[in-house]
């Protein structure tokens, strides 16, 4: 049997980008997720992936949703990639966003956003895998330094020499 502690500590030395999952709720608020565990899955079709926890209070409104939208976050998004890794139902209090032409809560500031139809979902463990069909891309027309995650600290990304 792995170490949990050992495996977390080893997953942590991995940087990743970070992203916050959006959907609407069921009283047409916003709910969403901070997640590190998003990757590009497929081309042709276009599918994306993120992988949210059985436990989190937003799995199930994202999966009954079938549709959300996927923030790739700038540096400038600490304070809403801690909100949303937070529980409860108010993670949104205090943070810009906008719905878009295809319904989804869109938050200011990304370094881009994908947004997914539901297209499968397949079990992980302790958690779901989220496969998502492309529906809309968006680049703001500056890029933002994106954000990463190493060893439980979110930051900037370091300039690439």
């Amino acid at each position: 049997m792995i170490e949990p502690g050992l495996y977390k500590a080893v997953m942590a030395a991995f940087p990743s980008g970070v992203t916050i999952v959006t959907t609407l709720g069921p009283d047409g608020g916003i709910v969403g997720i901070t997640a590190s565990a998003f990757s590009a899955l497929s081309i042709d079709p276009a599918l994306v992936l993120f992988c949210p926890n059985y436990a989190s209070d937003s799995y199930p409104v994202l999966r009954d949703s079938k549709r959300f939208a996927i923030h790739l976050l700038s540096a400038d998004q600490q304070a809403e990639a801690y909100a949303f890794a937070g529980k409860g139902k108010d993670k949104a209090a205090g943070i810009e966003w906008h719905l878009s032409e295809r319904g989804n809560p869109l938050l200011s500031k990304a370094s881009a956003i994908i947004e997914c139809e539901l297209w499968r979902e397949y079990d992980g463990g302790d958690h779901a895998i989220m496969v998502g069909a492309v529906r809309n891309l968006i680049l703001p027309d500056e890029q933002p330094v994106p954000m990463i995650y190493h060893r439980g600290k979110l930051g900037a990304l370091p300039a690439i020499a």
